[in-house]
């Protein structure tokens, strides 16, 4: 098998996700072979750095012996069994560690396949958390503008990101929508503090306009990873918390893509010291290996269920996997990394050297910022530094930037004119200077 002869077969039977099939014409696949560590390796035996993690869920690398160990112990014994009356060690360990893991008061987990089946399980939660407490006016959400939360109808609705969004409007739920603390728009010489809490005061308004009818407000902790990886200051967290409680709305945080170590804390919450009242997690669970997530809720939450059968007051939400003894196996051992290999403080190391590389970017005539949270590192191209006037998007100028990169060993694969570093945690510095110099010159390229 090579490349030319996988693509083709391909082409002819898979319609790819997030993808303009006919760009095939003159974009070639890459068909992957096998993985090692940081390292993807295609049938021709080309090599490239996933810098992304393969859309931010391989946290620990491709092939992790340990991982692949558990989970290889795990099909011995069960690879799936119905979670509805019944349930499995690995299920069961799995919550009882999150719950230790995660910010204190969240001790009830509900399991289901992915980031948007998290989101869509805290909606209709909190939605039938008011209906059941008997407070059935509220039936509506608040997010926030450039936010994305998945592609499920539901979650789908709770983003506002017009490329995903706007051609499904009329099948949508309508939140209301707040403007983001997305810090590149604050003024110059504004910190990121400042503005975060300058923009709050939209945020407070609103509920105090809208509470009696909001079940939630929904947020990506720090990061609108989505939105072209925006970034803001976690005082916006502690404000919405208190605001929420006041106002008497729940507060759904979505940690789908920055939870697991992304923001420099094992949760992006911790950052704010915060508990919300659903957290939602996938991706990284697993360490990028199968389909699982979890939303995480409160006693309180749970209790306004708990009822007698005829009441009615049961959550019927279901998933045919929901729970899989291999999903939950391969997050166990994703979790006994963390807490062996002390990888938050490595992570740090790490991000100062991506800082330290890509420092010159700032200088560059056409990058209006380098914004970093943690491992997370986002590089802005514009047509002019000085208005930050974008590119127009239909000229693509990310594109030149990921096809520049596959030809030089890297996986940077764009969002629009965003290039950005999301690589695994098990990257080393030189890794880091390779993907540095090769977005350089893509970026230069680019630009030109």
């Amino acid at each position: 098998m090579n490349n030319a002869d996988l693509i083709q077969r391909d082409l002819a039977a898979i319609w790819h996700p997030c993808s303009q099939m006919k760009d095939h014409e003159w974009l070639p696949m890459t068909p992957i072979k096998r993985g090692e560590g940081v390292w993807l390796e295609d049938f021709d035996g080309n090599r490239y750095i996933d810098a992304i993690s393969s859309w931010w869920v391989n946290i620990f690398g491709h092939a992790n012996p340990r991982i692949n160990a558990a989970l290889r112990q795990q099909m011995e014994d069960l690879e799936h069994v119905i979670l509805s009356g019944f349930t499995h060690y690995s299920a069961i360990e799995l919550a009882e560690r999150l719950i230790k893991l995660t910010p204190e008061g969240l001790n009830r987990c509900f399991y289901a396949d992915n980031g948007s089946s998290a989101v869509e399980v805290a909606l209709k939660m909190s939605f039938h958390y008011w209906y059941n407490t008997g407070q059935n006016k509220k039936k509506r959400f608040i997010n926030l503008s450039n936010s994305y939360h998945g592609e499920t109808l539901g979650a789908l609705a709770m983003g506002d990101v017009a490329l995903y969004k706007e051609i499904y409007a009329e099948l949508l739920l309508e939140p209301i929508t707040v403007a983001s603390p997305d810090c590149f728009y604050r003024d110059e010489g504004e910190s990121e503090e400042a503005y975060s809490r300058r923009m709050f005061v939209q945020m407070e308004q609103t509920l105090e306009q809208h509470a009696d009818e909001v079940c939630a407000v929904i947020i990506e902790p720090l990061i609108q990873c989505a939105g072209n990886m925006r970034m803001y200051h976690p005082v916006y967290l502690e404000l919405l918390r208190e605001a929420c409680d006041r106002h008497n709305v729940h507060l759904i945080a979505d940690e789908v893509a920055v939870g697991f170590g992304r923001t420099g804390t094992l949760f992006a919450c911790e950052q704010a010291d915060i508990t919300p009242d659903f957290m939602c997690l996938s991706k990284g669970l697993t360490g990028g290996y199968l389909p699982l997530s979890v939303t995480m809720t409160t006693d309180k939450i749970y209790d306004a269920f708990y009822d007698d059968y005829n009441t009615l007051k049961a959550f019927l939400h279901s998933h045919s996997y929901t729970g899989n003894a291999l999903a939950c196996r391969a997050a166990l051992a994703t979790l006994d990394i963390f807490e062996q290999d002390n990888v938050i403080e490595s992570n740090r190391h790490l991000a100062r050297h991506m800082q330290q590389a890509t420092t010159h970017f700032a200088e560059h005539p056409n990058v209006a910022e380098v914004r970093q949270t943690g491992m997370v590192l986002a590089i802005e191209m514009v047509k002019d530094k000085k208005s930050r006037e974008p590119f127009p998007w239909q000229e693509r100028r990310g594109l030149t930037v990921y096809r520049h990169a596959l030809k030089h060993q890297a996986l940077l694969r764009p969002l629009g004119n965003v290039i950005y570093f999301m690589p695994p945690y098990v990257i080393s510095t030189d890794e880091i200077d390779h993907l540095a110099e090769v977005a350089w010159q893509g970026i230069q390229l680019a630009c030109e």
